[in-house]
C-alpha cells in the first residue's frame, strides 16, 4: 500500500495562525478563548472548501488545552492535545448530520451532553451540515442548545444557512466564512509546493487557485492532480492542458481582431477553440469576462480588482487603453444575449459566430451613429 496523503489532509491547519483567508475569525475566537466568554453554541457558516470543520477542529482542540501558548495556540505536547491528535479524544464528538440526521441520533447525542469531560474543562460537539437534521431532530435538539451544561459547547457547521430555522439561529454565534481570495490560495500552494520540493510558477498556481473559485480544498486536490500530470515540475502550460483551460491568449486575439474588424480572424480562433474540444458557451462566458476585465482596467483604481497574475493585468490595462468604454459595453450586451440563448439554440457554433461578427463589427456601428 502506497503511504501516500492527499495535500488537503496532509497540510490541513492544526493552529489558527494556519487558517487560510479568515483571520477576523480565527482572531475573534482567540480573544473569546483568551477572556473566557466563549458562547455555548456558534453556527459555521460559509461555501464548502473555506475552513469551517477545520476550525471547528482547532477550536475544540484549543479549548481543552492545558498549555495554551501566549498566542493562544494549542501545545501539541499536553494529554488533551495528543489524545485529540490520535483520534482519540472523549471530549469532542462529530456527528455528520448530512447521514445521521434522524431524532434518535439527536437523543443519542443529549444523552452524552449530560456526561462531564473526564480530562480537560469542556466537551465539543461539533455537527456537520447542520441545515441536513430533520424538522423532528431540530425540535429535538432545541432545548439542550438553550440551555445546555456548563461543559458543553456546539459547534454547528453548514454551507447552506438559509436553511436553518430561526429558532435554532437565535441561540447561536454565527460567523459567517468568506470565499478565500485568489491571492491567498496561490500563496498557500506555492508554500506547499516548496515543502514538498515541486518547482511551480506563480502563473501557474494562480490558475489552480482561480479555478478552485475560493475553496482551498478543491485547490489542494487540484494541485495533487496536476503534480500527478505532471511530476516535480509544474508550468502554466500543463495546468491548461490538464485542466482543459482555455488560455487567455484567445481572449486577447479575438479583441485584436475585433479592433482590426478582422472577422475571419476571429472565426479562425473559434475554429481552433472547437477543434481543441473546448464547450462553445465557456467561450462565450470566457470572453465576457474578459471584456469585463478591460472595463475594470479602464480606471487605475479599479485595476486592483482584477484576480490575475501582474504580467496578465499590465496587458489587460495595455489593451483597455486602446479600445472604448462603450465598444466594451456594447460587447458586454452582445455576449450577455448569446449566454441567454445558448441552451435553447439548435446551432449553437452559429450563435457565437454571429456574436462574433456582431462584436468585430462594433466600429462601423459606433461610426454610423455619429454620422
Amino acid at each position: 500500500m502506497s503511504d501516500f496523503v492527499v495535500s488537503a489532509r496532509k497540510y490541513r491547519p492544526q493552529t489558527f495562525d494556519t487558517v487560510v483567508g479568515q483571520k477576523s475569525i480565527t482572531v475573534t475566537l482567540k480573544n473569546a478563548i483568551k477572556s473566557g466568554h466563549l458562547a455555548q453554541a456558534f453556527l459555521f457558516c460559509g461555501s464548502r472548501g473555506v475552513g469551517k470543520t477545520t476550525t471547528a477542529r482547532i477550536l475544540a482542540k484549543t479549548i481543552n488545552c492545558f498549555n495554551r501558548s501566549e498566542t493562544i495556540e494549542a501545545c501539541d505536547v499536553c494529554d488533551s492535545c495528543i489524545s485529540f491528535n490520535t483520534g482519540s479524544s472523549l471530549n469532542v464528538y462529530e456527528l455528520d448530520a448530512a447521514s445521521n440526521n434522524s431524532v434518535e441520533n439527536i437523543r443519542d447525542l443529549i444523552d452524552q451532553v449530560r456526561v462531564s469531560p473526564q480530562l480537560g474543562t469542556h466537551k465539543v460537539y461539533i455537527i456537520d451540515e447542520v441545515h441536513m437534521l430533520s424538522s423532528q431532530a431540530f425540535n429535538a435538539f432545541l432545548k439542550t442548545l438553550e440551555e445546555p451544561p456548563k461543559h458543553a459547547i456546539f459547534i454547528l457547521a453548514t454551507t447552506e444557512k438559509h436553511k436553518i430555522i430561526p429558532t435554532i439561529l437565535s441561540r447561536c454565534q454565527i460567523f459567517d466564512f468568506s470565499r478565500i481570495r485568489v491571492k491567498d490560495i496561490s500563496d498557500h500552494l506555492a508554500q506547499i509546493a516548496t515543502k514538498e520540493e515541486i518547482s511551480a510558477d506563480a502563473e501557474s498556481l494562480h490558475l489552480i487557485a482561480m479555478k478552485a473559485d475560493g475553496a482551498l480544498r478543491d485547490a489542494l486536490s487540484i494541485f495533487d492532480q496536476i503534480v500527478t500530470f505532471a511530476g516535480t515540475t509544474i508550468t502554466y502550460k500543463s495546468v491548461l492542458e490538464n485542466l482543459n483551460i482555455l488560455d487567455y491568449e484567445y481572449y486577447f486575439k479575438v479583441v485584436e481582431a475585433a479592433e482590426k474588424e478582422d472577422i475571419p480572424a476571429a472565426l479562425l480562433i473559434l475554429n481552433d477553440v472547437y477543434e481543441k474540444g473546448f464547450d462553445g458557451h465557456n467561450f462565450v462566458n470566457g470572453l465576457a469576462d474578459h471584456f469585463r476585465n478591460l472595463l475594470v482596467c479602464k480606471d487605475v483604481r479599479t485595476a486592483e480588482l482584477l484576480e490575475v497574475p501582474e504580467q496578465t493585468q499590465l496587458r489587460f490595462i495595455e489593451q483597455s487603453k486602446v479600445i472604448e468604454a462603450s465598444r466594451i459595453m456594447r460587447a458586454l450586451a452582445v455576449l450577455s444575449k448569446a449566454d441567454v440563448d445558448y441552451k435553447s439554440s439548435k446551432n449553437q457554433r452559429l450563435l457565437i459566430e454571429v456574436a462574433l461578427l456582431q462584436i468585430c463589427s462594433l466600429k462601423q456601428e459606433q461610426e454610423k451613429k455619429n454620422a
